[in-house]
């Protein structure tokens, strides 16, 4: 998505024109921001202002000036000034909302953009401001309809098809979101962020080939963007002599001049990339300094966390879970395959979405919300859940769920921080199949230290932290083990599975309680949409190169196995 607005995105009129007698350095300034060269104009705008410190045009030009400069407060109050000046411009009041945005306020925002609409309803750079802004309140229902309004405004809208595509990528509508994205690039076939966006789109519907492709030609066109790299050693294989390889040690050259976020971007595509030449030594030192990068940026409390699963485990007793057995809603649709990240799940979930009466959800949030609205998380209350209220859960999870696929046999739901919650989820829903997915400790921490995560996992950037995360997430696991009903949950070894994929998978589907179908062995010819940092490895057929991962970086991780205490 477009987070950093080029002015002549955003403005109908970024340079204005005075449409009054103007101060006499205006001309001169004026003169200069046409010609596309702000640092010669910019001082010439501030000699206005002092001629004339209420001069609309000054204020205006030289707010935004300052914005795309990165002066954002000073922008703010000079634009300000501005809409004072003049309350019902709707370029004013568009560019004011813009330079909120910019200073992380979009609710405030949001007020300036609606002004300037109810000013000038067809302005097509609001309504994509004003989609920004909601989008980056999580209302993107209502971001999609101004990105829609802006583009029946203007076709072309490039920035707009971007964003909507972007928007409708967050609602896990990739198939929607790929024409919009090739719309933009008709449009402005040089954007490197959207080839970059489409090639993620592509890879999360099993296009590993043109999502690669489509990455690198977003590299070509920004070589320095560090995140584009990381992107396509997580799509596809790297070779020895890949060209994106030395491109990325060119540039680890010069990583100083990198942002903290791009660096960071950058260790995690090399340690990726030298990783999978298997090259350890290459690789490790570029996960430390990545990790260290991230967790400076993170706050996690680890007592906080590690307590919690212990009042986890105090509060679902067995005679808890003897007494309340059997009150949730009696669906049998829902499946959860839950245990810690990087621990082979998606290629379960991948070998299930393969059946033809089972539907692939991906990472859900679902139930954990559904929980939450009616009070079912907090381990002090699990005791004081009712009858109604755990049906009430179960109920409403159902509900959501079965819209994504209503009219099949089994829908799994694969969030692997779903392993909290084993009992409560029996309680609310005692028919539902759980999957706990499992694989070697240290390979599975080793995998998570060498993802940079899109989602919540604020453990895996220490290598202590994680293990000790780890040894909490076996004891809640041995919890559920003694307090879970016989049947209720199959637990699936990855060394297994690529082993023995059909034994494996009979037992799986055998667990759904359904008929066996031989696509399941096929399962990487699968299309379906694949968000986890698995995605191009769940389209893959069955391999063992990671089992044992972990071994060439024995004399690295020191501090793990002292946290995993082997």
């Amino acid at each position: 998505m477009i987070d950093k607005f080029e002015k002549s995105d955003l403005f109908r009129h970024p340079v204005r024109p005075a449409r009054h007698a103007p101060p006499q350095a205006f001309r001169a300034a004026f003169a200069f921001h046409q010609q596309g060269l702000p640092d010669q104009a910019e001082p010439l705008y501030r000699r206005a202002l002092r001629q004339n410190h209420n001069h609309f045009d000054s204020l205006h030009n030289l707010g935004l000036i300052l914005l795309e400069r990165g002066s954002v407060d000073e922008a703010v109050r000079l634009l300000r000034r501005a809409c004072y000046q003049q309350p019902n411009n709707p370029d004013a009041q568009n560019s004011l909302g813009v330079a909120l945005q910019a200073l992380k306020q979009p609710e405030r925002a949001i007020e300036h953009h609606r002004t300037a609409l109810a000013v000038s309803p067809d302005y097509p750079e609001a309504h994509l401001s004003l989609g920004f802004a909601l989008q980056t309140l999580n209302r993107i229902d209502e971001a999609i309809s101004h990105y829609q309004r802006a583009l029946a405004i203007r076709p072309d809208y490039a920035e707009a098809h971007h964003n909507l595509a972007t928007a409708l990528q967050l609602l896990d509508r990739p198939t929607e979101a790929i024409p919009h994205y090739r719309m933009a690039l008709a449009t402005r076939p040089n954007l490197a962020e959207v080839h970059h966006d489409l090639g993620i789109a592509l890879q999360t519907v099993g296009n590993i080939e043109e999502a690669s492709r489509s990455i690198e030609r977003a590299i070509a066109l920004a070589p320095k963007n560090a995140r584009f790299y990381r992107s396509l050693v997580g799509c596809k294989r790297i070779a020895t002599d890949d060209p994106c390889l030395p491109a990325m040690e060119a540039l680890a050259e010069e990583i100083a001049t990198l942002s903290e976020e791009g660096q960071m971007e950058l260790h995690f595509a090399l340690g990726g990339a030298f990783a999978e030449l298997g090259r350890p030594a290459r690789s490790f030192p570029h996960l430390l300094e990545g990790n260290a990068i991230k967790r400076r940026q993170i706050v996690y409390d680890e007592a906080a966390v590690l307590g919690y699963f212990e009042h986890i485990r105090a509060a679902y007793t067995s005679e808890i879970m003897r007494d309340k057995q059997g009150i949730g809603d009696p669906s049998a649709i829902p499946v959860f395959v839950l245990g810690m990240p990087r621990s082979g799940s998606t290629l379960i979930e991948q070998i299930l979405a393969s059946h033809p009466k089972i539907f692939g959800a991906g990472e859900l949030n679902d139930f954990e919300e559904a929980a939450t609205n009616l009070g079912g998380l907090d381990p002090k209350t699990a005791c004081l859940l009712t009858q109604d209220a755990l049906y009430q859960i179960g109920a409403n999870y159902v509900s959501s769920v079965k819209a994504r696929a209503p009219d099949t046999a089994r829908i799994v739901d694969k969030m692997p921080g779903n392993f909290r919650l084993a009992g409560p989820i029996h309680l609310a829903l005692p028919n539902a199949r759980i999957i706990h997915t499992m694989r070697d400790p240290i390979d599975t921490c080793l995998s998570c230290f060498s993802k940079l995560f899109s989602g919540d996992q604020p453990y895996t950037y220490d290598l202590g932290e994680l293990g000790r995360y780890y040894r909490a997430y076996e004891g809640l696991m041995d919890h559920w083990r003694t307090v879970l009903p016989d049947g209720v949950m199959l637990e699936v070894q990855y060394e297994e599975v690529v082993a023995d994929i059909e034994r494996e998978a009979r037992r799986l589907i055998a667990h759904c309680g359904l008929e066996w179908d031989d696509a399941c062995l096929s399962f990487y010819k699968t299309k379906r949409v694949v968000r986890t940092a698995s995605s191009a490895q769940a389209r893959r057929p069955i391999y063992n190169s990671s089992v044992g991962r972990w071994h060439p970086y024995r004399d690295m991780i020191g501090p793990l196995f002292e946290a995993l205490r082997v």
